[in-house]
């Protein structure tokens, strides 16, 4: 392990990374139950999409672990869920197999596009300043994401949203895990984040946030996913529809994934001198690879989590990290029962911790150049305004262009820089 994966260069050990992994894992565990129910508002068979959920998963962050070496994670993201289900299936009145060939499609674009280093230049043509901001972004958004599921914020018609109900048992359990992670993390516990995930899994017992089903077993057989298993509809591929849907598959996940690598990486000191993220090639194939083969068992996209930053802050540095992380989508397939137990209100506190962490970069933004800070301030506080990593990238990089452009400082803009700014334009207008 120690000549794989660089252990010591790292600075990092087994214990450090077997805890990071598991971190990760419980932070992001949400999505074998939430994926399927998302999905299976198209029709599709629930227990078939948790257990193509936990393969995709595990596929694409061994990906990530063994070649890449890179301590993330990766499974069917949020957002693109929801796109394939309410938007393609739903909305669009097309068939569910319609979006998986369309997912499908997207994973080998991507998978050509990561070849020619296409997506790797990308990650390198945003200016520094941004790259920081991303990973404020990302800190605020995740740490909204965290607020929002332990009810903690709830949406409200005047204000938009509002603080949430702090009689309701969800609220309190998740409250008592904030302020007891606090404290571990204060002084410096290690494992901090995950044992303040299994604590108020114990606590949310008597409020009755963590329910034991009828019928409960500790091990069981993963579903079969004979009934979404390739099931591809390959009569409309060449429609203006399918061009959309592919379309809108390839933006999102792409700048969701650049920006999850570059702000995680940059969290975790893992960028070159020149701001550039190691293996860079191999993580971006990682999830093009996941995506390919998720849509093979019948899940959508699989992209790179901002969950991996709750195993970044326990101090995974390594592919072990992720390799930890991808056996416990193994063992999850077996265990399903068990590890569906874990609440929202459990994991919100880690999340909303992770969002502390992920806002140091802040202090290394140059605030002195207008320039500079205007793009980063767009990249940090549109990211959860509008529930995008995706579209804060988009607003940053324009507006970093603009303002370059408009005060006479064209010279600080790199070609490729330009290149994806047009791309930026015709994405917001289509």
């Amino acid at each position: 392990m120690e000549k794989f994966f660089e252990l010591k260069r790292h600075n990092t050990d087994v214990k450090t990374e077997v805890i990071a992994g598991i971190t990760t894992f419980l932070t992001m565990a949400y999505i074998l139950i939430v994926q399927p129910l998302t999905l299976a508002e198209t029709g599709m068979d629930f227990g078939a999409l948790f257990t193509a959920t936990a393969i995709s998963s595990l596929v694409a962050t061994l990906v990530m672990a063994l070649w890449a070496k890179l301590p993330f994670a990766l499974a069917p993201g949020m957002g693109l869920n929801a796109f394939f289900a309410f938007s393609v299936v739903i909305g669009m009145g097309q068939t569910w197999q319609f979006a998986l060939t369309a997912v499908f499609l997207e994973g080998i674009i991507f998978i050509i596009l990561t070849m020619l280093n296409v997506r790797e230049a990308i990650v390198n043509s945003i200016p520094q300043n941004i790259k920081r901001a991303i990973s404020v972004g990302i800190g605020l958004f995740i740490a909204f994401i965290g607020f929002k599921n332990a009810g903690m914020v709830v949406g409200n018609p005047a204000t938009l949203v509002s603080l949430g109900d702090f009689s309701t048992a969800p609220v309190l359990v998740a409250t008592i895990g904030l302020i007891g992670t606090s404290v571990l993390v204060a002084i410096k516990f290690k494992g901090a984040l995950l044992v303040g995930i299994l604590g108020a899994a114990v606590i949310g017992i008597p409020f009755g946030v963590t329910t034991v089903n009828p019928g409960f077993s500790v091990v069981s057989a993963p579903p079969s996913i004979a009934p979404i298993f390739m099931q591809f509809e390959w009569t409309n591929i060449f429609t203006m529809e399918m061009l959309i849907v592919v379309f809108t598959f390839l933006f999102v996940d792409m700048f969701d994934t650049v920006g999850t690598l570059v702000g995680v990486s940059t969290k975790a000191g893992l960028l070159t001198k020149d701001g550039q993220i190691p293996r860079v090639k191999q993580a971006l194939m990682a999830d093009a690879i996941g995506t390919t083969v998720g849509a093979m068992l019948g899940t959508s996209t699989v992209t790179t989590y901002i969950e991996s930053a709750a195993g970044i802050e326990e101090g995974g540095r390594s592919g072990l990290t992720a390799l930890v992380t991808a056996g416990m989508f193994l063992v999850a397939l077996f265990f399903s029962q068990v590890f569906l137990l874990i609440p929202a209100a459990a994991t919100a506190p880690a999340l909303i911790l992770v969002g502390v962490f992920m806002a140091s970069p802040v202090k290394d933004i140059d605030f002195k150049d207008y320039t500079e800070t205007i793009p980063a301030f767009l990249t940090m506080i549109l990211m959860p305004l509008t529930f995008s990593i995706s579209e804060g990238i988009v607003m940053g990089v324009l507006a970093y262009i603009f303002l370059k452009l408009l005060t006479g400082r064209s010279k600080e803009i790199t070609p490729l820089t330009y290149v994806v700014g047009v791309f930026f334009l015709i994405s917001l207008i289509i």
